[in-house]
Order: structure tokens, then C-alpha cells, then sequence
């Protein structure tokens, strides 16, 4: 269990960091056997670098959001995050993702 609470599920594979999660994998399977998703991916990872004066790229961290899937009806991806508790350093790391790739985090409440 971790500090938030949360209980791991293993799903088809996976490890989701809770149930919430879980049921949310689950919820967009079932869309995307609908039709209106596709491409899901599962723990998509960003790397989040920037450029130094030294005009080197520095890997500053990395973001893990819960999903990544095409959304057939609006024509985009979308990145989502399942979230309970939103956490400074996720505020941040959501920020600099969404600065560096200029898309938009989809937050789903738990």
C-alpha cells in the first residue's frame, strides 16, 4: 500500500499504481472496442530535457502518465492521467511535459 493508500492491481500485464487506474484501463478497452479509441498505450514515457547554455540537452526527468490513445472522433491524441492526489512534483513535471510536446494533460479524477 503506498503513502496515498492505494493498493497495486495487476491487469492483463499490467501494474496499475491503483484501482482507480485499473478501472479506467478498463473503461477504455471497452471504448476502444466501441470504436471510439484506439492505439492504446499503457505507462507512456516522456523524457523531459532542456537545453543548457553549454548547448547540450539536459535530461531533467522523466513523466509517466497512466495512457496515451487516439481519439478517433476528435482526431488527436490524448495523454491522461488517472489522479486522487495531485502532488507538487506532478504539478511540475504535468507543466514542463505540456510546455515541451504543447498538448494538454487530460486529468481524470479517481
Amino acid at each position: 500500500m503506498s503513502k496515498y493508500h492505494n493498493r497495486r492491481v495487476h491487469l492483463d500485464g499490467y501494474t496499475f499504481d491503483s484501482a482507480a487506474e485499473a478501472r479506467r484501463y478498463q473503461e477504455l478497452r471497452l471504448l476502444e472496442a466501441a470504436g471510439e479509441f484506439r492505439d492504446i498505450e499503457v505507462h507512456p514515457r516522456f523524457r523531459v530535457e532542456v537545453m543548457g547554455m553549454d548547448h547540450k540537452a539536459h535530461h531533467i526527468c522523466d513523466y509517466v502518465a497512466d495512457f496515451r490513445y487516439w481519439d478517433c472522433h476528435g482526431h488527436r491524441f490524448v495523454v491522461e492521467d488517472v489522479k486522487g492526489v495531485r502532488t507538487q512534483a506532478y504539478i511540475l513535471k504535468r507543466k514542463l511535459v505540456e510546455a515541451l510536446y504543447g498538448w494538454a494533460i487530460t486529468e481524470v479524477g479517481a
